[in-house]
């Protein structure tokens, strides 16, 4: 590779790497051509970035980016290096778990997102179980619906209700009638049986 195709490539990295908020770097060393072809596939589907990359430019490229300093990640650039890009938080992670339902690779490097970094295979389980920002969208949205369908399904039944009542108050009974008629001749009757005040 020459000193202008290592350029051109630091600079297609600083690229890819200059607004992304999920980065990670994974081993593809041991999967065959139809297995790397496929994980490959598989990235494409889900709107992963996968770019197999030389750890020297890799380096040189996030050395360059500003605003994030990457060097926690670069003891784990040896051997065989696949750059993944990703807008959902865990679907790299899933992505490497699935495929290591078959065999023991891909295996994570080091990942950082949501501003923290994750060095070593082991923190395969805790990326993967990382809620991405859509799923905690959903999950918000889920909680704000909740109290409004409350909310609706006590308007809908409250008209009812108050009909039942506005109609109960407007129409008497037939008992109250009699008790109005009953009680207005004796208040006439008191009223001529009372001393006059000559």
């Amino acid at each position: 590779m020459t000193k202008e195709d290592k350029v051109l490539v630091i600079q297609e990295l600083k690229d890819l790497l200059q607004d992304a908020k999920v980065v990670y770097v994974a081993s593809l060393e041991g999967m065959n051509a139809a297995a790397t072809s496929d994980f490959r596939r598989q990235a494409f589907k889900q709107n992963i970035s996968l770019k197999v990359v030389k750890n020297t430019l890799l380096q040189k490229a996030m050395e360059q980016i500003e605003g994030v300093d990457y060097s926690e990640m670069f003891q784990t650039f040896k051997g065989n290096s696949a750059l993944m890009i990703s807008e959902t938080a865990n679907a790299p992670a899933k992505l490497i778990q699935n495929f290591r339902k078959k065999a023991e690779i891909p295996a994570l490097k080091s990942a950082y997102l949501q501003e923290n970094f994750y060095v070593g295979d082991e923190n395969l389980a805790t990326l993967v179980n990382i809620k991405s920002r859509e799923e905690m969208i959903g999950e918000i949205i889920g909680l704000l619906q909740s109290p409004i369908r409350n909310v609706l399904s006590a308007l809908q039944n409250k008209p009812e209700t108050v009909e039942a009542k506005a109609e109960e108050t407007a129409a008497p009974t037939a008992e109250e009638t009699k008790v109005e008629e009953t009680a207005a001749p004796e208040a006439s009757a008191d009223a001529t049986d009372a001393p006059s005040a000559e």
